[in-house]
């Protein structure tokens, strides 16, 4: 067989051999091998790759489940113009309308201005104030994720011992002390036992479940909750109300259920209920038991909370009850199904 017949392709047309330089190859393997390429520059590495190696067109489609057509063009466009003609070439489209220094005035404009007749900017009215349309004004904002309609609050702790009690904390979550309990301690009052005016109208198939906006009061009540930071278990008692007496017999309800020989760390926050002389004398007579609390304005950091949220998105926000009772019930109801397969937070 010839040189010429072995270069020739399926049409007999000669092919032109490619060959690869040492600093090209090691720039394919490269960026053949890194995974943010995006895969079609990926592939197109590799059909240079392979047709460097001396292997027909037919050959390296059939290798990497390509159509031969598509290697044909990748060959021509790098034997044109090497590794400078293998990304994408610029397309052909309508010019832009808008330059870097029009979208860095509206940027500018959203972040440091407000609209005369209102708090924030909304797309049609900086479309207005600016001349372009709401949808530029739309793919801008977008891009730079800008959401002037969007707003949320937080709150700064005054408290002076802030940091120490931070760490303190977050020291009892990730390394608990030997022979030890750590529990999160916290109440959530005025729960209320409402019902509808009209029966809730069940979920059905193109129809979500829906329930009158307005409702009718059956009293309410309070709940003093312990969860065991290392197991997710959780020690609840309802109480119609929430005084220092009902908070000492809560106390008591977690004694009760603590296994003998273990130290036990309360957290909980600074709630005047929890700092009467009856608390803390009753503390005072049992050494065991170390009460830490959380900064204040920083309830957040106490992990009780968490199962609270979880209480109220699982079963009370959309609950029906028709007396406190009923809504008794099922706060202790979801307690047992919680502590049939705890876990804790991470």
């Amino acid at each position: 067989m010839t040189g010429r017949a072995a270069t020739a392709n399926a049409t007999g047309r000669p092919t032109t051999p490619l060959v690869l330089s040492l600093e090209e190859r090691e720039y394919l393997e490269r960026r053949a091998r890194r995974r943010r390429v995006a895969r079609s520059m990926s592939e197109r590495c590799r059909i240079i790759l392979r047709c460097g190696d001396g292997l027909p067109s037919k050959a390296v489609a059939a290798e990497l489940s390509v159509h031969e057509h598509t290697v044909g063009k990748w060959r021509r466009r790098f034997l044109k113009d090497r590794l400078e003609g293998l990304p994408d070439a610029a397309r052909p489209g309508r010019p832009r309308t808008i330059d870097d220094d029009q979208i860095a005035a509206v940027i500018e404009r959203t972040l440091r201005s407000t609209p005369p007749d209102a708090t924030h900017w909304s797309i049609r009215s900086m479309a207005g104030a600016t001349g372009f349309s709401h949808m530029t004004i739309g793919r801008i904002w977008t891009a730079f994720g800008l959401q002037p309609h969007r707003s949320e609050t937080f709150k700064l702790s005054s408290d002076p011992l802030f940091v120490d009690k931070v760490r303190d904390i977050v020291g009892l979550y990730l390394s608990p002390p030997n022979r030890a309990m750590v529990l999160s301690v916290d109440e959530k009052s005025q729960i209320q036992a409402l019902d509808r005016e009209q029966p809730v109208l069940p979920m059905m198939p193109g129809a979500p479940e829906r329930r009158t906006h307005s409702y009718i009061r059956h009293g309410t009540t309070s709940l003093f909750a312990a969860l065991d930071v290392a197991s997710g278990f959780v020690i609840g008692k309802c109480y119609k109300r929430h005084r220092a007496t009902e908070f000492l017999d809560f106390l008591k309800q977690i004694d009760a259920q603590v296994p003998d020989g273990l130290d036990v760390h309360i957290i909980m926050d600074n709630y005047a209920t929890y700092k009467t002389a009856a608390i803390r004398a009753w503390l005072a007579r049992r050494s065991h038991y170390h009460v830490h609390f959380t900064p204040t304005s920083a309830s957040w950091i106490n992990q009780v909370e968490r199962w609270f949220a979880e209480l109220t998105r699982k079963k009370l926000r959309r609950g029906v009850h028709t007396s406190t009772r009923q809504l008794e019930a099922d706060i202790h109801s979801f307690i047992e199904c919680h502590n049939e397969n705890p876990k804790p937070y991470k």
